[in-house]
């Protein structure tokens, strides 16, 4: 074999992407293969592997509105009365126990307890403890499954935050919205079956940085990965016409690249060229069906009130969640919206007050907006960070201001809709909404959940990587919560 062909057959998807980001090959936007173009064992009308789903799905879409930064259950959700009997007091040694502590706090001379930063009250008919702070998801308790029991092994921000989104804590791993895109397909041709958003607020806390590996697709081919929506200038990079190109002049340039890439994947083989065509042609489709995406000129003054006073403001939550319904109901399979902001070591009062403010009317609205639109039923709304926030308070504990450090041993995530039972609490914590008592659930588990409500048994969908079956949740045993289920 020539040498240069010998490389060719040789190349990466890595290679591909990092080469096609400096020239045409920008217009990679990870969005699905045309079904006619997809690889051996995909083909389907719409997509996805044969076979699949495994079962009936309770939901046809997933909404992950991820609140990165490692929110603090304890303030929002977990409220004990040992909280208030031990204000200021050293959290007791058998509670603490040898849990690992992160560097920041692992020197600390003591551990003061800090309850909640402001009342709550039982909510809904299972009467779970919600704090004052979250007034519109205290409004909707009874719509949604509280989970206080999720755990995890990674103890940082970017391992716990990349173990969350893909199920591995190492980089190069495919995130769930790639596996759901590459096991069911797409159901809409003009549109990427996975997006995903970053949204901050102005003014406020930045907190972590947020990688696109997060909505990378790892070792599957480059036509899963996620696209990004942007807050600011074109919402998808490299859709648009340069200046002086034509729509037409578009259409013969594509129709020439698609020949030429035929004709290299007949000689080497190379799937990713067939990958390379359907992405620059998605990018073309995209060009129509990505203005109106955004476009909410239509939408009434009602359904913009419930989002709040952000919704217009583009780079919001708010905005977010509102393009991100808009997003479903065209048929996108799984939206992605990336929250920063939780990351409060100190200063707590202020910025979680903050946070709250800009998140919680519009997580209320979503839900209600679906469901007035009868799409909640089938419709998975998945909300919560990395980890959970210590209950002791990190560096000095005054009554106007403290930090709360990482706790991975114990933390809350809530979900609605799509299969999943409304208006229950799962799981139960100590005293001190430090360690889990009863009904344990790992990260791992929480996906094979979501994957199971979308019809797909997380242990059969796999891919050959490295020598194993790769899959979502990783290769050691893990169960879906039935408890939870409708």
């Amino acid at each position: 074999m020539h040498p240069h062909h010998e490389f060719q057959n040789h190349l990466t998807r890595r290679t591909f992407i990092g080469q096609s980001a400096r020239g045409v090959g920008g217009l990679a936007l990870g969005s699905m293969l045309f079904p006619e173009l997809l690889a051996a064992g995909t083909k389907t009308r719409e997509g996805g592997l044969a076979g699949l789903p495994h079962f009936a799905p309770k939901a046809k879409r997933v909404l992950c509105l991820f609140q990165s930064g490692g929110m603090s259950h304890v303030d929002l959700f977990d409220d004990k009365p040992a909280l208030h009997e031990f204000a200021g007091k050293d959290l007791p040694p058998s509670i603490k126990g040898t849990q690992r502590l992160t560097g920041m706090t692992s020197g600390q001379k003591g551990y003061p307890v800090r309850p909640p930063l402001m009342d709550g009250k039982a909510c809904g008919k299972h009467g779970t403890w919600i704090s004052n702070l979250i007034p519109h998801i205290q409004s909707i308790a009874d719509d949604i499954c509280i989970i206080k029991t999720l755990n995890t092994e990674a103890i940082n921000h970017d391992p716990a935050i990349t173990f969350l989104n893909t199920g591995n804590q190492q980089p190069g791993y495919a995130s769930m919205g790639a596996w759901a895109s590459y096991g069911l397909g797409t159901e809409n041709a003009n549109l990427p079956a996975f997006i995903a958003m970053v949204s901050q607020g102005t003014g406020k806390n930045p907190g972590q940085p947020v990688f696109s590996r997060l909505w990378g697709s790892g070792f599957l081919p480059g036509a899963f990965q996620g696209v990004q929506c942007r807050a600011s200038g074109d919402p998808v990079l490299y859709v648009q016409n340069p200046p002086g190109v034509q729509p037409g002049d578009r259409r013969i340039t594509l129709d020439a690249l698609a020949q030429l890439n035929a004709a290299g994947h007949r000689e080497l083989g190379d799937p990713e060229t067939l990958t390379r065509t359907a992405q620059y042609e998605m990018a073309f489709r995209m060009q129509a069906s990505v203005p109106d995406l955004t476009d909410l000129s239509k939408e009434t003054p009602a359904t913009l009130d419930l989002y709040g006073p952000e919704v217009k403001e583009s780079g919001t939550f708010a905005h977010s969640a509102l393009l991100a319904r808009r997003m479903v109901e065209r048929g996108v399979r799984v939206v992605q919206i990336l929250h920063r902001g939780w990351d409060q070591h100190g200063n707590l009062p202020k910025d979680i007050a903050r946070q709250c403010q800009q998140t919680d009317q519009a997580c209320a609205g979503l839900l209600l907006d679906l469901q007035s639109r009868g799409m909640l039923e089938d419709t998975l709304v998945v909300w919560g960070g990395e980890f959970g926030r210590t209950v002791y308070s990190q560096g000095t504990l005054t009554k106007t201001n403290y930090g709360r450090d990482h706790h991975p041993r114990c933390f809350t995530m809530w979900m609605a809709g799509g299969g999943v039972k409304p208006g229950i609490s799962y799981g139960e914590t100590d005293d001190f909404s430090y360690n889990v008592t009863k009904d344990p659930v790992h990260l791992s588990e929480l996906n094979a959940t979501i994957l199971h409500l979308m019809g797909v048994d997380h242990r059969r969908l796999t891919y050959k990587f490295q020598g194993l079956d790769q899959r979502l949740t990783g290769v050691e045993e893990r169960h879906v919560i039935k408890g939870i289920l409708a």
